[in-house]
């Protein structure tokens, strides 16, 4: 039974430019910027530093982006890994000796890496400069930010629903973030209550960080001030990371890497990102000829989910920081592991896969088209919602908790090492066609982000799905949720009853959730018709974000 085609709301279609975002305050900001004359890239930072104030259980200045860059002059796709290393004192035998088999997974030991995403800000923006005819201002594109930082902004029912469970006092490893100070100063009332759905919340601390990264740029972050404030309050409260560690960041332009699939080629960003995972799964599926497989048949289902598996097995056999390790991505996206692979799967049953996958991952992907034809596809996290937890003193920056995710096992390929990057799920993707942008996507979700992908890839590509109804059609996920101990196959509620029987009888363990669920990741994707030059733009009704162009 395929699905249908219809959608629930239109694809955005304009001429000129195009942005979506899973937060609509976000897509206005960097519509305006496209509108007065901007690039991608900049429309890009003015949206990205928006959605960070707007959605700050999500993402924001305290965690990591990665970008995909079409510089359309040069007809040149950039790659930019801008996540942070560990610090110098964060080590095995550090966490050790405090009794810790595992890294916390909130609060200042944590907060092992430094915060990136300012810097990829920063980076992306000079290239801008450089390259791109950039022509706005890098203070004016933290307006719309500071705005709502320092006006306030209408919580939304995504905020209001993390925060309270998050409140949980009988949860010390994952919730109960009110017993940090700051977090309860910051997204609790006085009365230690959550704000309610439309309440305007007012981010003070926040406002004047992005004030001193508008006059001053990233230094403020990563040698200033600032740097001073978060490392101090950190330490105070036994975190590792040191002045020396921020001053030390650096953002890298990395060469993307890609697969065939289909007429097309696939782009996405190499390790410590799982990027390679996206493009293994479009490579194994390349094998088939999926005209015979009905989309939204048990076939189709069954066949995204054990694709998955296979690459995710190689991912995880490899996937951690480049720079400590030697990861054959030649060997892992080559057509001959793609046969290979393929060759293992079988219709009539599944494959088990043991190791318990990981249910985090509360990110957002924005994509912007401006009207030269250039294009952004960015991830930006803080890894869990709200990170760390940890919000240094008077600086409004919720810590990331990416570096929790270090394994304190030395013979694991992601041990923790001193400024050492950690396993990564962000992945921004991109679709060539005729050798130029044709599909800028991506979502947030961390396993999903590959599964959906392959959900979004194959809908408009093999199935011809307009945008919008790619992105709402039934999801699914291979995986498992908090406090489980076991991975399932997670379905929208969307997806029949006889089809969820026959997947069980091939041995899927099916769970069903509801028609539009959170849990499958807010998507996003913008088509780019190369006769006409209209952009086609999509948001997931899963999140609180438009696509809008004009």
């Amino acid at each position: 039974m395929s699905s249908s085609k219809q959608s629930y709301r239109p694809t955005t279609m304009a001429a000129n430019g195009m942005i979506t975002t899973p937060h609509y305050l976000a897509s206005q900001a960097g519509l305006k910027v496209l509108q007065a004359g901007g690039n991608a890239v900049e429309a890009a930072i003015a949206a990205l530093s928006t959605i960070g104030v707007v959605y700050p259980h999500m993402n924001g200045i305290g965690g990591d982006n990665f970008w995909l860059v079409y510089d359309a002059k040069q007809k040149k796709l950039k790659a930019l890994n801008s996540s942070g290393r560990s610090g110098e004192g964060a080590t095995i035998p550090f966490y050790q000796q405090q009794g810790y088999s595992k890294i916390p997974s909130r609060g200042a030991l944590a907060a092992n890496t430094v915060p990136g995403a300012v810097a990829g800000w920063e980076k992306a923006y000079q290239y801008s400069q450089n390259h791109m005819n950039g022509t706005v201002e890098w203070s004016e594109l933290l307006q719309t930010s500071i705005h709502y930082a320092k006006d306030g902004f209408p919580v939304t029912p995504s905020q209001v629903y993390w925060t309270n469970l998050n409140l949980d006092d009988k949860d010390n490893e994952f919730r109960h973030l009110q017993r940090f100070t700051e977090f309860q100063k910051v997204f609790l009332q006085a009365n230690g209550l959550s704000y309610r759905a439309g309440d305007i919340m007012k981010q003070p601390d926040l406002a004047r960080t992005l004030e001193g990264l508008a006059a001053e740029g990233g230094s403020f972050l990563y040698e200033g001030e600032l740097a001073k404030l978060m490392t101090t309050d950190l330490q105070l409260h036994g975190g590792v990371l040191t002045i020396d560690d921020l001053r030390h960041h650096q953002s890298n332009w990395v060469e993307p890497i890609s697969v065939r699939y289909r007429n097309h080629q696939v782009f996405n960003v190499p390790p410590n990102s799982q990027g390679f995972a996206s493009l293994s799964i479009l490579n194994i599926l390349n094998q088939f000829p999926l005209s015979n497989v009905e989309e939204g048949s048990a076939d189709y289902y069954h066949l995204l989910a054990e694709a998955t598996k296979r690459a995710f097995v190689d991912r995880d056999q490899y996937l951690t920081d480049p720079d400590f390790a030697t990861i054959p991505l030649d060997e892992i996206l080559s057509l001959r592991r793609g046969i290979q692979l393929a060759e293992s799967i079988d219709f009539t049953s599944v494959r088990a896969f043991e190791k318990q996958l990981d249910p985090k991952g509360d990110t957002i992907w924005l994509g912007v088209v401006d009207k030269e034809g250039n294009a952004v596809s960015v991830i930006q996290s803080i890894y869990h919602e709200f990170g760390s937890g940890f919000i240094p003193k008077n600086t409004g920056i919720v810590l990331q908790n990416r570096g929790s995710y270090f394994s304190l096992d030395e013979s694991h390929i992601n041990c923790l090492q001193a400024r050492k990057r950690t396993y990564h799920t962000l992945n921004p993707a991109m679709l060539f066609k005729n050798e130029q942008p044709y599909l800028i996507y991506g979502t947030m979700g961390g396993e999903g982000q590959p599964q959906t992908q392959a959900a979004l890839v194959t809908r408009i590509i093999d199935y011809n799905f307009p945008i919008q109804s790619a992105i709402e059609a039934p999801r699914w996920l291979y995986g498992r949720t908090w406090g489980a101990t076991s991975n399932s196959l997670k379905v929208e509620g969307r997806i029949s009853a006889s089809i969820c029987i026959e997947l069980e009888r091939r041995g899927h363990e099916v769970e069903v959730l509801e028609d539009f669920t959170d849990v499958m990741g807010h998507a996003g994707a913008i088509q780019i018709n190369q006769q006409t030059g209209v952009k086609y733009g999509g948001a997931d009704p899963r999140g609180d974000g438009v696509a809008s162009g004009y």
